[in-house]
Order: structure tokens, then sequence, then C-alpha cells
């Protein structure tokens, strides 16, 4: 597939690598800054272009007229939509993705059809991340929450310890132990190596555990594996931005919200678009406004400042601790210390990207462990002479080694798969895969022959 991505900045770098080096695909990248793109292509087999990435002639310099998919992802919202106009009225590009950072673009729904703003999927970083990171407050024991079938079903990452009533104990027990619910362990990860697991797998304390289950038994499973916590009431947010602000909107109505902003124009600004949070003027790495705390979340645009200041939170007693990272290396740095869960802007966003190009009908892609694993959802189409999957077995289907198959959302109805289970037309199936290289398979096994009309 050929892609061209506009803009080199976190977002688009990340996207670059993953579609170029992950996905196989033929990528093109335009930004205005040579040295970052030629640093850039020092790393990756891509193609780039300097230029503003909403003028045309940089647009036909770059090959917008051969393109599948043109990916607006620069800092301006103003010119991902232009270039998206570009690209359909002089180019025809099929589709066209767009980042947006303000919420006013983005709650404007009827000013992306294609007769005004032709951009066929948007992209909020910052919605993502706040989306993310309030799920991790509602389930405070989580290492990671994911929806899938519009939230009927949860995948839930937890860390067992020796309080969850199945540690210690046998995979197959959890049949007597919560014998009217619906859910399974996915994946468990055991001294950062994956086990694939069966009924007679003991989970051991330490083990991080990947299980899936209807939205309504999410909490009795977590208590499975560990002790359940309270519900969180006091929040503070580190940093003011965009991000910070719409945590803060999104959790005041149900907790004691408290932001930390160093500039005092704009903590001003943000008092006033909050009802009940409370703006402090201070700096996060002040011990005083740290105290009593559930949960510290580190947002600024600072990543040392954010692991800092988390790290002092859960020294003075904070319940989780968060931190905003974007260098892969320091993510996976910080979460074998002090800090509970670092955010990667970069692995929250790829996966909503990478549901628009994969072939096939897959609706969700999330990215676990920092990328290494990943769990899809793809729908199932068409019948039993045209499709690879529907009318079949999932011991029948050809699956890569490390795939399984955990879930079906058949309508309403929530099913966990099992050998003998069979796929049925428009069937939403939730995989679990620990080689993501592997994709391509996946792909291909749902996709619809050409004879199915």
């Amino acid at each position: 597939m050929k892609i061209l991505i506009l803009g080199a900045g976190q977002v688009g770098s990340s996207a670059a690598y993953h579609l170029s080096r992950e996905e196989a695909n033929e990528v093109t990248v335009v930004d205005t800054r040579s040295d970052v793109l030629r640093e850039l292509q020092d790393r990756l087999d891509i193609r780039t272009i300097v230029g503003h990435a909403a003028y045309p002639d940089v647009l036909e310099r770059a090959g917008a007229d051969d393109m599948d998919i043109i990916v607006a992802l620069t800092d301006n919202d103003e010119t991902n939509m232009v270039a998206c106009q570009v690209a359909y009225t002089v180019f025809h590009t099929p589709t066209k993705i767009a980042r947006i950072r303000s919420a006013e673009y983005m709650n404007a729904h009827k000013l992306f059809t294609q007769d005004a703003i032709p951009v066929d999927v948007r992209i909020s970083p910052e919605q993502l991340v706040c989306e993310y990171v309030e799920q991790l407050i509602l389930y405070p024991g989580a290492l990671q929450v994911l929806d899938f079938a519009n939230g009927r079903v949860r995948l839930i990452g937890a860390k067992a310890d020796r309080s969850g009533s199945l540690v210690g104990k046998k995979i197959a027990a959890l049949k007597e132990h919560i014998p009217n619910t619906e859910g399974r362990i996915a994946a468990i990860y055991r001294d950062r190596k994956s086990l694939q697991p069966d009924g007679d797998t003991i989970i051991r304390e330490g083990d991080e555990i990947y299980f899936i289950a209807a939205r309504q038994d999410v909490r009795v499973f977590m208590s499975e594996m560990r002790k359940l916590e309270d519900p969180v009431r006091r929040v503070v947010i580190a940093g003011g931005g965009n991000i910070g602000v719409r945590l803060a909107l999104a959790l005041e109505q149900n907790n004691q919200v408290k932001i930390i902003e160093r500039d005092r124009k704009r903590a001003r600004q943000i008092s006033e678009q909050l009802n009940k949070a409370i703006v402090l003027v201070g700096d996060a790495a002040d011990e005083e406004l740290l105290l009593e705390v559930d949960v510290f979340c580190a947002l600024t645009n600072a990543e040392e400042a954010n692991i800092l200041s988390a790290m002092l939170a859960k020294r003075l007693g904070a319940h989780k601790v968060m931190a905003l990272i974007n260098r892969p290396s320091y993510a996976e740095l910080v979460e074998s210390g002090s800090i509970d869960i670092a955010i990667s802007p970069q692995q929250v966003t790829i996966g909503s990207l990478l549901a628009h190009v994969r072939r096939g009908d897959v609706v969700k892609v999330h990215a676990l462990r920092r990328g290494a694993a990943e769990a899809i959802e793809a729908v199932a189409h068409g019948d039993k002479n045209a499709s690879k999957v529907v009318g079949r077995r999932i011991d029948e289907l050809d699956l890569p080694r490390g795939t399984s198959i955990v879930t079906i959302v058949r309508g309403t109805e929530v099913i966990m798969a099992h050998h003998d289970t069979v796929i049925e037309t428009d069937d939403h199936v939730i995989l679990f895969m620990t080689d993501r290289r592997k994709i391509d398979k996946i792909e291909n096994l749902f996709q619809v022959g050409v004879s199915f009309v």
C-alpha cells in the first residue's frame, strides 16, 4: 500500500516507522525540516520530500496522485485539513486521515463531509490519551484497559499479587471461582517472556496477566488476579496543556481534581474552563502539592520533568503514578522502577491509525507491551465460499503461531472462543497476537474473495 505522511514530528515519525518497517508499506514523508527528514531516511527505507504539506506542487512531487492513503499529521489543524482538501480535489486520493488537535474542530461533525472538508478519519492524539488515562483511573489496579465491540468487552492488563484468588492455582479453577461470568485469560507475561496459557497453567505472583471479559464482569475477573482497590477520589494532574485540561474536564464531576501549572497566565485561562477542578500555580516537583494523592498524572511537555515528578509523587505516597513519555527506551526503563505506567502518545495513536490501514475489515487495533504484542478486532464478512473464516471452526483456521482468537461478539452476545467455536458472518472477532510481525497472515484470513458480491 502507498501511504503519504505529512509531518515528521513525534507522531508522524512514529507512524512512518510502523507503516514502513512494521507493516511493509511504501511510505513517503513530507516536512519543511530537511534535517529531520534526513535523520528519518537514515533509519527507514522511505522517500522524503521537503516542503509545505498543503501546497499542491509539494503534494504532486510527493506522488499524491498515486497514493492509497494520505495521513496529515502536522501540528497545525488547518494545514492538515487543507492538505486533505487538496488531496481530494486535485489528486482524488481515496482515503484521507487528519490529525485534529482542537476540540472545537473535532466536535464540528458537519464540517467533515465530502461536500465540505473531505477528511475521512479524524485522529486526536490528545483525546485518545485522555480516554486511555480515564480507563486506567476507572480500574485502579490495571496496567492497560482496552475497549472492543463498542465497549461490550474489555481487555485488561494487570499484575497478579498474592491477594488474588487465582494466584497459585491453575487457570481451570476460574470456572469454579466465577462460574456465571464471561471472560478468559488471553496472555501471560512472566519474566518479560510470553506464555501461551491453558487450563493447566498456574498463575504466579508477579505475572502480567491480560484477560478479556464482558464489561460487567471485569471487576470480578480483576479480583482473581489481585485485591480490588478502592475507587479513585483524589487526582493530581501536572501540566495544564491540552491533555491535562481534557482529562480534568472528564474527571472533575466524579473526582477531586487538581491541576498544577507553572505559567500563571495559562493557569488563569484553564481555571475559567473548569467547573470543579482546582488549578494551582506552581512546580510539579513541589512536595507540598503532592501530598494526599490517589493518582498522579504527569502530563507536561517535558518527559524528564514528568519522570521526576511522578517518582517524587510515588515516594510521597501516591497509590498510582503515570507519566507521559515519548521515548520508548525511557518508558521501558521507568516502568521497571517506581512509575506504574508510562503513557506513550505514539503507541496510543498508532492503533487508531492502523485500524484504517490494515486490509480486511479491521475495526480496532491496540498495541500492548509497548508494541511487542497486539490485540485486534476484525469483522468476518462473506460466506463459506468467499471467506477463509466464516463457517469454520477456530481449530480449522490457519492462525500464525502466537495468535489466538479469544472472544467473538455476535450482535449483543459475548462468546468466549473455544477450539470448536464456529465463526459466522458479521461476527466481531477479537484476536491476541504475541508476534505482530505476522499481521499479514491475519489480514489475508479476513479478506473476502473477489467472488463474493
